[in-house]
């Protein structure tokens, strides 16, 4: 079984910056696409950004292109979305997920919320 757990999340101000955390155990392979998905009230489910197991390559949503960074740790079995110039259209539910496919997740964590206010 995997469990996909996110952390990290919270209250900042426009401008500022917040990492989260995704920490990954169960029956997970390294070779997996991670991804972060987020969703704001009353909007779609977005991708947001993914990083592939089999090459390392990452993705990036045209919105945050530039001011997010994904990274993952296998060692560690924990992806990383750094993000910057925080704005309040930034603000929603987190997600990270994971799957063979990056367009395709298998499995899902609970999320963390974000919110960028002043």
């Amino acid at each position: 079984q995997v469990r996909l757990v996110e952390s990290g999340g919270g209250s900042v101000q426009p401008g500022g910056s917040l990492k989260l955390a995704c920490a990954a155990s169960g029956d997970i392979l390294s070779s997996n696409c991670m991804s972060w998905f987020r969703q704001a009230p009353g909007k779609e489910r977005e991708q947001v950004a993914f990083v592939s197991g089999r090459s390392g390559g990452t993705g990036y949503a045209d919105s945050v292109k530039d001011r997010f960074t994904v990274a993952r740790d296998n060692a560690k079995n924990t992806i990383y979305l750094q993000m910057n110039s925080l704005t309040p259209e930034d603000t929603g539910m987190y997600y990270c997920a994971s799957g063979l496919d990056c367009l395709d997740m298998d499995y899902w964590g609970q999320g963390t919320q974000v919110t960028v206010s002043s």
